[in-house]
C-alpha cells in the first residue's frame, strides 16, 4: 500500500472508530435511560388545571377562578385554520416525522450555519409536550436527550391527533391562558371555532415567545410574527392568495379589559365563587367545576345598566367636582408620543367609563386622549357640565388643563360627554317571588372600584320603604284600607322614642286632617304611620316584621319604626316584598342554583321552599292581598305613580323611601312575577341632596331594570282570597275587611269609616337612627342532588 493511503487510512479508522464508540455509548445510554423515562399517564389520563366558572342560568359565562385560564377543547372541535396556523408556526412536517424532525434539524442547522448563529431551532410539536408536561426549558445536552427519548415515546403511545390536541390545550400563550381556547377567548373575546385567519395566526405565533409576541403588550412586533405565520402558511397552501392578501390587510380588534365576561356580574360571580370554595374547599381552582346562578342574562345587564346610568344622573344632577387626578406632562411632545399610553397604564377603565388625558384645554375647547390610543375634541354643549373647572378661577388642584385626568362616556347616540367617577353607591336586586331565584344583582356602581357588595352587606335605613310592613301589622290587628286615622301634628315623649322628646312632620309641612289608610299609604304621611303604630303596639310591631325575614333587634320598639328607623339590607327588602307578590309565603332567596364538577355531573343542588307551601306562609293571604291593593295605589295615584306611568301597567305595587335628611334613597317594589329593590346612597352616610328622594334617585333603577324583566308579561294582578267581606258606607262606596272583623267595632281610633278619595301627593322623609353593626345573612341553600 502506497504510504499516503498508509497515511491517509490511520485518521479514518481512528474517526470510524470513535464513532462507533459513540453510537455504542449513545446505544448504552439509550438503552439505560428508556426504561427510566416517567409513565405517560398524566398524557394518557390528561387532567389539566381547569378554573373554576360561574355562569348565568341560561349558560353565559361570568366569572372565572383559577391560576390558569384554562377552555379545555377537544381536536374535533378545533376548526382547521387553527391546526393550520400551529402547524405553519411550529412544525408543518408534524404529520410526517416520528417525534424528531431530522430534515428540519438539517435545515435548521445549514440556516445557522449560514447566518452565524443559532436563529433557528427544530423542535417539534411532539418535542414541546415533552417538555411542557415532563422536563424543564433549560439548554442542557441531557435535556435534549431526554426529550427526543419522550418524544419517540410518546409517539409510539398516543396518535398524531392526541399529541396536538394536548398541545393546543397545554401550551402557555401569556395573560395565564393555558391553551388556544382560552387564549381566543382573552384577547379576542370569542370561542376558538369563532376566529378568523389572521386571528389564528396571531395566536399561532405565540408559542415561540408568549411575552414577546402578546399582541396586548407588544402589538408591533405580535403584528409581525403574525405576518410570519401567515406567510407560511400561504407558503404551505394552506391558505390561497386572496385569503393571504385579505387575512394580511385585516386590522385585529384586541380585547384589553381581560376582566370582561359575556355579562356584567362580577357582584354575583364572587358570591358565587365564595360558596363553591365553602362547599368544595380541595381544589376548587384546578378541576373545572362549574357554579350555575340563577341570573337571567338579560334582566342582569339591564340591572346594570339601569344602576350605573341612575347614579350617572344623580351625579350629573349635583355639579362637577373637577379633574380626577393629573399626569406629568414635561416629556410628552405630542399626542402620537408612545409614553402616554406609559403613563396611563395604571388609570383603568370603569366600564364605560373611560379615562382620558387632557392635551389642551380653554373655556371653548378640550383636546384630550382616551386611552387605547383616541384623539377626542370636546366643544359647544359638550363642556356645559364642566365649565366652572375650565375657568382660570377654579380651584387648581381641580381644574381642567393640560395633564389632567378626566372622564368621558359616549352618549346614545355615540359623542363623547365629560362625566366623573361617582362619590355616591348604589345597590339593586331582583327577586322571583315564587321560589327566592335571585334574578338579577348589582352590588355597587363598580367592582374594580369597592368590591363591598351592598346588596348583602349594606345596613341601611329604609325610611318610608318600612311603612308597608307597618300597615301589614295593623291590617292583623282590626284595620283595613278604609280605617280614617287623623294627619295631624304630633309630639311624642322621650320614653316613647327611646331617647329624646320628638316632633315629628310630615314632608311637606302639611297636614289634610283624617284620611284613610289608603290615602295615608299613598301620600306617605308620617303622622298616620305613627298613629298607627301607637294604636298597634310597638312590641307587636317589632315581633311581626320578623315575619318578613327582619332582625327584630335592629328595629328598636320605639314609635320611630314607623317611619323605618331601623336596619335592613337590599337583600332583606327585596325579600320581604317577594312576600306580598306571592300572596304571603316565606322564601328565601338564593344565587347558586346547582354545581357541577369536572365530568358535568351535578354535585350541589338549591333546596329552596317554594310559594304555595303552606308550611312557609308568612302572613295571612288576606293581609298579602289588602297589603298589594294599597301599594297598587302608590304605583297608580300616589308617590310612585311615575312607574306606572312610564312602564303603562297597572298590576304594579310598592313604595318609596326616604330617611331623613335625604341620606338614604330607596325604591322596593314588584309585580307578581317579578320583585325589585333599588336603594342609592353613600357608604359614609351623608345627605344625597336636596329633592332626592326615593322616587327621584332610587325608583328610576327600578323602572329601567323592569321595563325588561316584564317585557312581553301579561299584566294581571292576584285573585281575591276567602274570608274577605265588603264593608259599605252610607253611599255605596266600601272596603274590603277580615270577615270576621265585619261586625267588630273598630280600632280605637277616631273616624274608623271607610274613605274612598283618590290618592296624591309626595313622599317622605324620615328620621334617622343609629345604624348597627354587623353583616347579613345566609346566602346558600345547597345540598346534594334530589
Amino acid at each position: 500500500m502506497p504510504s499516503a493511503f498508509r497515511l491517509l487510512a490511520y485518521p479514518l479508522a481512528a474517526l470510524a472508530g470513535l464513532i462507533a464508540i459513540s453510537i455504542a455509548m449513545i446505544a448504552i445510554i439509550i438503552a439505560l435511560a428508556y426504561p427510566n423515562l416517567p409513565s405517560l399517564e398524566v398524557l394518557t389520563d390528561y387532567r389539566p388545571k381547569i378554573p373554576l366558572r360561574v355562569y348565568t342560568a341560561d349558560g353565559h359565562l361570568i366569572g372565572e377562578f383559577g391560576e390558569e385560564r384554562r377552555a379545555v377543547v377537544a381536536i374535533g372541535e378545533v376548526p382547521d385554520i387553527m391546526k393550520h396556523a400551529i402547524l405553519a408556526a411550529e412544525d408543518d412536517r408534524f404529520y410526517q416525522h416520528m417525534g424528531i424532525d431530522y430534515t428540519g434539524i438539517m435545515r435548521a442547522a445549514a440556516s445557522n450555519l449560514l447566518s452565524g448563529g443559532k436563529k433557528q431551532g427544530a423542535s417539534t410539536i411532539t418535542q414541546q409536550v415533552a417538555r411542557n408536561f415532563f422536563l424543564t426549558s433549560e439548554k442542557t445536552y441531557t435535556r435534549k436527550l431526554y426529550e427526543a427519548l419522550l418524544s419517540l415515546k410518546i409517539e409510539s403511545n398516543l396518535n398524531k391527533d392526541q399529541i396536538l390536541e394536548l398541545y393546543i390545550n397545554q401550551i402557555f400563550l401569556g395573560q395565564r391562558a393555558y391553551g388556544f381556547g382560552a387564549a381566543a377567548q382573552i384577547y379576542f373575546g370569542k370561542s376558538l371555532q369563532s376566529i378568523s385567519i389572521a386571528e389564528a395566526a396571531m395566536l399561532a405565533g405565540l408559542p415561540k415567545a408568549p411575552s414577546a409576541y402578546n399582541p396586548i403588550a407588544n402589538p408591533r412586533r405580535a403584528r409581525i410574527r403574525q405576518q410570519y405565520v401567515l406567510r407560511r402558511m400561504h407558503e404551505l397552501s394552506y391558505i390561497n392568495d386572496a385569503q393571504y392578501e385579505s387575512a394580511l390587510k385585516e386590522p385585529l380588534v384586541i380585547k384589553r379589559e381581560l376582566s370582561e365576561f359575556a355579562v356584567n356580574a362580577e357582584f354575583v360571580a364572587e358570591m358565587a365563587r365564595q360558596i363553591a370554595a365553602e362547599s368544595f374547599p380541595e381544589d376548587v381552582y384546578t378541576r373545572g367545576m362549574k357554579v350555575y346562578t340563577t341570573l337571567i342574562k338579560a334582566e342582569q345587564e339591564a340591572a346594570y345598566r339601569s344602576l350605573r346610568k341612575g347614579v350617572l344622573d344623580y351625579d350629573r344632577r349635583n355639579g362637577y367636582r373637577g379633574a380626577e387626578s393629573y399626569l406629568n406632562m414635561k416629556e410628552i411632545s405630542s399626542e402620537h408620543d408612545e409614553a402616554i399610553d406609559v403613563l396611563m397604564q395604571d388609570i383603568s377603565d370603569a366600564g364605560d367609563l373611560r379615562p382620558a388625558l387632557v392635551m389642551q384645554a380653554d373655556r371653548q375647547k378640550i383636546e384630550a386622549y382616551v386611552k387605547g390610543g383616541e384623539m377626542i375634541t370636546l366643544t359647544g354643549d359638550t363642556l356645559k357640565f364642566a365649565a366652572r373647572m375650565l375657568d382660570e378661577q377654579a380651584p387648581p388642584n381641580k381644574r381642567i388643563k393640560r395633564g389632567a385626568i378626566i372622564r368621558v362616556v359616549k352618549d346614545e347616540a355615540g359623542k363623547w360627554q365629560i362625566s366623573q367617577m361617582p362619590e355616591v353607591e348604589s345597590a339593586f336586586v331582583a327577586v322571583s317571588p315564587e321560589d327566592g331565584a335571585i334574578r338579577a344583582l348589582v352590588g355597587g356602581f363598580d367592582f374594580n372600584r369597592n368590591k363591598f357588595n351592598h346588596v348583602t352587606q349594606a345596613w341601611r335605613q329604609p325610611g318610608s320603604s318600612f311603612k308597608p310592613f307597618i300597615y301589614s301589622a295593623a291590617l292583623e290587628k282590626g284595620f283595613h284600607p278604609g280605617s280614617m286615622i287623623a294627619d295631624e301634628p304630633i309630639v311624642i315623649s322621650a320614653g316613647e322614642t327611646g331617647s329624646q322628646a320628638w316632633q315629628p312632620k310630615n314632608y311637606d309641612g302639611k297636614y289634610d286632617g283624617p284620611m284613610s289608610m289608603r290615602t295615608a299609604l299613598a301620600k306617605s304621611k308620617n303622622m298616620v304611620s305613627i298613629r298607627l303604630l301607637q294604636a298597634i303596639g310597638t312590641q307587636y310591631a317589632q315581633d311581626y316584621v320578623s315575619r318578613f325575614g327582619f332582625d327584630p333587634d335592629k328595629h328598636p320598639p320605639y314609635l320611630t319604626m314607623a317611619l323605618g328607623a331601623g336596619s335592613v339590607t337590599p337583600w332583606q327588602m327585596v325579600s320581604a316584598y317577594a312576600i306580598f307578590a306571592n300572596g304571603g309565603y316565606r322564601v328565601m332567596p338564593y344565587i347558586v342554583r346547582e354545581i357541577r364538577d369536572e365530568k358535568n355531573q351535578v354535585v350541589a343542588v338549591a333546596n329552596v321552599p317554594h310559594a304555595g307551601d303552606e308550611a312557609h306562609r308568612a302572613i295571612d293571604a288576606r293581609n298579602a292581598y289588602l297589603s298589594d291593593s294599597m301599594m297598587r295605589d302608590v304605583t297608580l295615584f300616589g308617590t310612585a305613580a311615575r312607574a306606572s306611568g312610564q312602564l303603562k301597567r297597572r298590576d304594579l305595587a310598592g313604595k318609596t323611601g326616604t330617611t331623613n335628611e335625604y341620606v338614604d334613597a330607596w325604591f322596593c317594589g314588584y309585580q307578581m312575577t317579578v320583585a325589585g329593590c333599588a336603594w342609592v346612597g353613600y357608604d359614609q352616610p351623608r345627605k344625597l341632596g336636596s329633592r332626592e328622594t326615593g322616587g327621584v334617585a332610587a325608583m328610576p333603577i327600578w323602572i329601567g331594570y323592569m321595563a325588561t324583566a316584564l317585557r312581553n308579561v301579561p299584566q294581571q294582578t292576584p285573585a281575591m282570597p276567602e274570608g274577605l267581606s265588603l264593608a259599605t258606607d252610607g253611599s255605596g262606596s266600601g272596603n274590603l275587611v277580615y270577615s270576621e272583623n265585619l261586625t267588630k267595632p273598630p280600632p280605637e281610633l277616631s273616624g274608623a269609616t271607610p274613605e274612598t278619595a283618590p290618592p296624591s301627593g309626595p313622599g317622605t322623609p324620615s328620621p334617622a337612627a343609629t345604624q348597627p353593626a354587623g353583616w347579613p345573612a345566609e346566602l346558600r341553600h345547597l345540598s346534594g342532588p334530589n
